[in-house]
């Protein structure tokens, strides 16, 4: 039999009232851990007709976290939810105190929280899909930087610093990319921003294995939150080795794995699902 043990584990998930993230609290819950779900509502209306962000898109990342917390307990798990700007740079410490204050310290950190922005070195308006494309420029740059790079970083060293002080000798950091390091065309800040998270996260795993902790990073298919259009979908199920647009479970469970007793041996990995 496989026991993940990870009863009684406290985890931290960001991003997660809706899609991927959601996916990944109602899953470690459901092998025993106490989650603290981390999320930011953001404005439907703000993308109202950006055909990046469709309409049921938009009201699942305007939602709360009610929803999912309700998820984790009908399961009989527990479950927090805090809504954060992880733009912030205190807002890391605010979410460990919170957890330790209502579950326990931190030992599961999932860096899944992500901005996004089509952005180009070429002139060009739209993208392939037909999605606006913006230049450039400092403003994109500080937008996704301080949540894709900054946030997770903080987040790892808020864990590495409180495991270290109280003597723990069992963690996990897993984190979300897209596959930055070969470049990300039409989405180039975005994807030079996931391959800074996972250069921070491989660093992790040759500091922070000494204590027990093991850092990894997942990079899922295409995997539809309510972003995947008609054509986005026959292009991956044309391109891709599987011919799957993936779904939040799926990923979920390769999360999990890696949070669990089994993959104690795996670190400094980019698992990269197909």
């Amino acid at each position: 039999m496989i026991d993940p043990r990870l009863d009684g584990r406290v985890a931290l998930v960001t991003g997660a009232n809706h899609g991927i993230g959601a996916a990944i609290a109602v899953a470690l819950a459901g092998q025993g851990a106490r989650v603290l779900i981390t999320y930011k509502r953001l404005d439907a209306a703000e993308y109202a007709g950006d055909p990046a962000f469709p309409e049921q898109y938009g009201r699942l990342r305007a939602a709360g976290a009610g929803e999912v917390v309700a998820r984790v307990r009908a399961a009989g798990g527990q479950a927090v939810a805090v809504e954060e700007d992880l733009a912030d740079p205190a807002a890391p410490a605010r979410l460990f105190d919170r957890a330790e204050a209502e579950l326990g310290p931190v030992e599961i950190l999932v860096n899944n929280a992500s901005g996004w922005l089509g952005d180009t070195f070429l002139p060009d308006a739209r993208d392939r899909f037909g999605r606006p494309l913006r230049p450039v420029d400092a403003a994109g740059h500080e937008r996704l930087f301080a949540v894709d790079v900054r946030a997770p970083a903080l987040l790892i060293a808020e864990l590495a610093r409180r495991h270290v002080a109280r003597g723990a000798g069992w963690g996990r950091v897993i984190g979300l990319s897209s596959g930055g390091p070969d470049g990300f065309p039409e989405e180039v800040s975005y994807g030079a921003a996931k391959a800074a998270q996972e250069n921070y996260t491989m660093s992790a795993a040759h500091e922070l294995g000494r204590y027990g902790i093991t850092a990894n990073i997942v990079v899922p298919p295409a995997t539809d939150t309510g972003w995947v259009t008609p054509e986005i979908a026959a292009h991956v199920e044309s391109s891709s080795p599987l011919r799957h647009v993936g779904t939040p479970e799926e990923v979920a469970e390769v999360v999990t794995y890696l949070a669990s007793h089994q993959a104690r041996w795996l670190t400094g990995q980019i698992i990269r699902m197909r």
